[in-house]
């Protein structure tokens, strides 16, 4: 049976909560391959020089610093989410990087974003629609702040079709993420990822759901052996 999706402000509460510890846990748990793969997507994005771009659920802002980059001090980088004290973070990190003219931190539900429709030359999203509690939804409002023939790149946790990968991932959640989250007295914070990875739909339905939104090419890209992946959709 599947799992039902927890309560939106549990999540919201949950990501302000872990905002402090976000970024050194997450270089932690991936051994700082996550800079990789978030560079993986904005690159596949499209994204390029003097573009509007937007990242969603930005949490602390690597995707959208990534982008700021990408797009240069001609372009125009927006970050929205729904955690206030994420945001807080991801416009101090900016600061310092010197990108608070070409940046935007916006306060927004993904499920219904503040935004107009055909705004954005490209788009990302890291972590973040597999915490949606309408996955559908999500995409919906991706593809109708697009512009056409604009790109997202969404990289997320997937439950690999391989069985020793999925044994492999389990330990590495069972064995690694919750005692060290345990440690930094965030038991609860991290012990939702096991459970809302085994919900999220897998590469191939991500693609048919994209799909059924409006993008016209939708493909999905696995990493680290399917625990991983990027689903990019062109609109």
């Amino acid at each position: 049976m599947a799992q039902a999706a927890p309560d939106a402000n549990y999540i919201r509460d949950l990501f302000d909560r872990i905002a402090p510890v976000y970024d050194d846990l997450n270089q932690s748990l991936s051994f700082g391959l996550h800079k990789v793969w978030k560079q993986m997507a904005v690159d596949w994005s499209g994204a390029e020089s003097r573009m509007n771009v937007l990242d969603v659920c930005c949490g602390s802002g690597d995707l959208a610093l990534l982008l700021a980059r990408k797009v240069g001090a001609d372009g125009r980088v927006t970050g929205a989410d729904f955690a206030v004290e994420q945001l807080a973070i991801a416009a101090q990190r900016a600061a310092t990087r010197g990108y608070t003219t070409r940046t935007t931190w916006v306060e927004a539900d993904a499920l219904n974003l503040p935004f107009e429709t055909n705004q954005f030359d490209a788009l990302t999203m890291g972590y973040g629609l597999r915490n949606l509690i309408n996955i559908s939804k999500g995409l919906s409002e991706l593809h109708r702040v697009l512009k056409p023939n604009g790109k997202a790149a969404i990289l997320d946790f997937h439950r690999p079709s391989s069985a020793f990968v999925k044994q492999f991932q389990q330990w590495y959640l069972d064995i690694i993420v919750v005692p060290t989250a345990e440690r930094c007295g965030l038991t609860e914070e991290y012990a939702y990822i096991g459970p809302s990875v085994d919900r999220f739909p897998m590469g191939s339905e991500q693609v048919a759901l994209a799909q059924e939104v409006g993008f016209r090419e939708a493909v999905h890209y696995p990493l680290v052996g399917g625990m991983m992946g990027v689903l990019v959709a062109q609109k």
